[in-house]
């Protein structure tokens, strides 16, 4: 089974959103804080006038208290995204088979490659990278849409080592210009993580993603 992937973070969004409008409302008390101060001070009696000590540690704790509550709702934001807004839109993606375009890890099983092909392409191959960017395989293939089995077998038909792997296809068309384009690629997500911009996916081989990465998920074959 194939599932189009087609995300939401609103949640997640409105969490984040709240420690940023909460330091515009801090602000706006410091600015009313630092006039009461400048008011105390304007009308204090000038035969016993206020340590300037006394404005210090006004000024520290009212910093101390805008900092502790900052960080408060930094939390409160985090722990929202980790619920329904952030990381658990993706829980249930472990263990099932993610397409990107990102780079996926070789164990010696055929990877399954989905090209795409856009305009009049004469003719096609496919090109596989090593984790150097190094290109480690070139081979024809027909202009279709349909699945390729890459099976690790390089160039020299000798079998490539297991590693990272980056793909693309090479397009020819009639007017014979060439265009370069990554494919596509399954690999397993072993692992779902939480950042301040979003939950991460982590694939098989350690490669990380975004959700934004995923063009669409099956069960692991």
């Amino acid at each position: 089974m194939t599932l189009a992937i087609s995300t939401t973070t609103s949640a997640a969004t409105s969490a984040l959103a709240a420690p940023e409008q909460k330091k515009k409302a801090l602000s706006s008390d410091f600015e009313t804080f630092l006039k009461l101060l400048t008011t105390q001070a304007r009308y204090q009696d000038p035969l016993e006038p206020i340590d300037s000590s006394e404005y210090s540690a006004q000024l520290a704790q009212f910093s101390m208290v805008e900092q502790q509550v900052l960080s408060k709702d930094l939390l409160t934001a985090l722990s929202a995204q980790l619920g329904t807004g952030g990381i658990g839109q993706v829980a249930g993606w472990i263990g099932m088979e993610a397409r990107t375009d990102a780079p996926v890890e070789f164990d010696g099983a055929p990877i399954t490659l989905i090209p795409s092909f856009t305009g009049a392409a004469q003719s096609a191959a496919l090109i596989a990278y090593d984790a150097r960017g190094i290109e480690v395989q070139r081979r024809p293939v027909a202009v279709s849409s349909d699945p390729i089995q890459w099976n690790g077998i390089g160039s020299n038909a000798q079998a490539l080592p297991n590693g990272e792997y980056t793909f693309a296809i090479e397009t020819k068309s009639t007017d014979g210009s060439n265009k370069l384009s990554l494919v596509d690629a399954y690999t397993r997500i072993t692992e779902a993580r939480i950042d301040v911009d979003g939950p991460r996916l982590i694939l098989k081989g350690g490669q990380e993603i975004t959700v934004d990465q995923v063009r669409a998920l099956r069960e692991l074959r």
